[in-house]
């Protein structure tokens, strides 16, 4: 997924490399000029899209945005632009052009239309002033609109946004939390479905003034499924678009893949779930496909767990399944492969695989080791009876330079760190919180084929929520996630949502101006 987006003034710098590249060789026939590796310098633009965040009216969210700060100047990216260049603000986009539970709500025998074609007012709902310091906002009721995001300037490297919200009864009960999503052009949701007890939504933000124009595919265990509608769904200019999947389609399918891709424009994707008598959360869009697949942070006591895996080549995948835990790597006995099919949906009960100790699942290639490339998640229980709550947790990329995640709470904040390879060090700080407080920095150990799942150190003298961001120091990609669990009425509400790489940074060539290119 593309995180982040570069100003005109990286861009003209990139096509300067490229013009300096062509005039390396000298005129007089000298020997070329060898070119140094290009540096990597802090982008000047972000976007982030939040999704509306819940239509009942005993929803209480709250969003938390942060930019962290950086050791030296040239990391974090300059004002130089002026104090207008340093911004990272949120606003309201246009009414949802539909109910997120049910279709076209109607009044006095009109829908929502002429409601939903009113632009938003353009205030900032949420704004941050400067690195390293988180503001929040809350909303109540199911009347909050989704959000549209900029930051610039020395905001926008690493900038990120968090939706957490708690609904305490009714079908949609339970603990819905995600990290504001990049616009993107293609995401992929394994996981999804259509069954009779589940309701999913995939939620479209356009965060430009045009058009947007999206597909939906949807694939189950037989292959795809046949729609007449999900073709060609428009998402006008900085409007919020959720739609029921099952409503695209008459098949019917327990496990299914959502496969969104925008034909023109933009637009942040992510899946809301609901599943009566369970929960309710998101389901975020999954590491792009590859040979190997990380799914880190699944708790100690899942009381189910529940793998869906998606191969969209011309292939067939053949997938080692492995646990890896707080002192190595096991094969979950009975399923020690997967066989999914090209264009298939394939899925297996894991159980309770954790047993008592929180871990991570990994996927390899098979037998013969050829790396078929494939999408996956996970569908997490907890609790039991009437007591259970659901949440998700899809493939993440690694961790790479750095990787953020806000709204961390004084207690039920926990992170995991998983190394599918060689061992790595990696450091993480506890912001200041909303509210003050003085931030603390650990540095953790992962060993190769281990998960190491932490309390998330806590800021001294916290007031209010914080954010963590987490830095891989040495050795091995190290995948991560953070859970956060807020108890009620005791239900063990949960949400996960992983860390991947912020990519704040963007490789710029230098260039030199070669001036004797001109002489004849």
């Amino acid at each position: 997924m593309k995180r982040t987006t570069i100003s005109l003034i990286a861009v003209a710098t990139a096509l300067a490399a490229v013009t300096g590249f062509a005039s390396l060789t000298a005129p007089d026939g000298e020997d070329a000029a060898v070119a140094e590796a290009p540096a990597r310098l802090p982008v000047e633009r972000s976007s982030l899209l939040c999704p509306a965040p819940s239509s009942s009216d005993l929803a209480e969210t709250q969003y938390t945005s942060f930019t962290p700060t950086a050791e030296d100047g040239a990391r974090q990216g300059s004002g130089a632009e002026g104090a207008d260049a340093d911004s990272a603000e949120l606003r309201p986009s246009a009414v949802a052009l539909a109910d997120p539970d049910g279709g076209p709500e109607e009044k006095d025998g009109k829908g929502k239309k002429d409601e939903a074609e009113k632009p938003s007012s353009g205030k900032p709902f949420l704004a941050v002033k400067e690195p390293g310091k988180p503001v929040s906002a809350d909303e109540s009721g199911g009347q909050a609109p989704a959000l549209v995001g900029t930051a610039t300037g020395s905001l926008a490297p690493g900038w990120t946004a968090q939706q957490t919200t708690t609904v305490s009864a009714g079908s949609g009960r339970g603990l819905l939390g995600v990290s504001c999503t990049a616009p993107d052009t293609d995401f992929w949701f394994p996981g999804a479905s259509l069954a009779d007890k589940r309701q999913d939504y995939v939620h479209l933000t356009n965060p430009d003034e045009g058009t947007a124009v999206v597909d939906v595919e949807l694939y189950g265990k037989e292959g795809a499924l046949k729609s007449t509608v999900a073709e060609g769904i428009p998402v006008p200019g900085g409007s919020s678009l959720p739609v029921l999947l099952s409503t695209l389609t008459a098949d019917q399918a327990e496990d299914v893949t959502v496969h969104v891709t925008t034909r023109t424009g933009r637009v942040g994707a992510v899946v809301r779930s609901l599943e009566e008598n369970v929960g309710s959360d998101w389901l975020s869009a999954a590491a792009d496909p590859s040979g190997t697949a990380v799914l880190p942070g699944i708790p100690a006591d899942a009381t189910s767990v529940q793998l869906v895996v998606f191969a969209p080549g011309a292939d067939d995948a053949e997938m080692k399944v492995q646990l890896a835990g707080a002192t190595g790597t096991i094969t979950p006995a009975g399923h020690e492969t997967l066989h999914v099919k090209s264009g298939m949906t394939a899925s297996v009960d894991l159980k309770d695989v954790t047993r008592g100790e929180a871990g991570s699942l990994i996927l390899s290639p098979g037998e013969g080791g050829r790396a078929t490339p494939v999408v996956a998640a996970l569908r997490v229980v907890r609790g039991k009876g009437d007591e259970k709550e659901v949440a998700f947790i899809p493939a993440a990329a690694p961790v790479g330079e750095r990787a953020t995640v806000a709204d961390n709470r004084a207690k039920g904040s926990q992170l995991s760190l998983t190394a599918p390879g060689r061992a790595a060090t990696v450091k993480v700080t506890a912001s200041a919180g909303t509210g003050g407080g003085t931030p603390v920095v650990k540095e953790y150990s992962v060993k190769a084929g281990t998960t190491t799942a932490v309390p998330a150190p806590v800021p001294a003298g916290l007031k209010g929520s914080y954010a963590l961001t987490v830095e891989t120091m040495s050795g091995g990609p190290v995948h991560a996630s953070r859970t956060l669990e807020i108890a009620e009425d005791g239900i063990p509400m949960f949400t996960v949502q992983t860390l991947p790489d912020d990519r704040g940074t963007v490789a710029v060539p230098e260039a030199e101006q070669d001036l004797s290119v001109l002489d004849d």
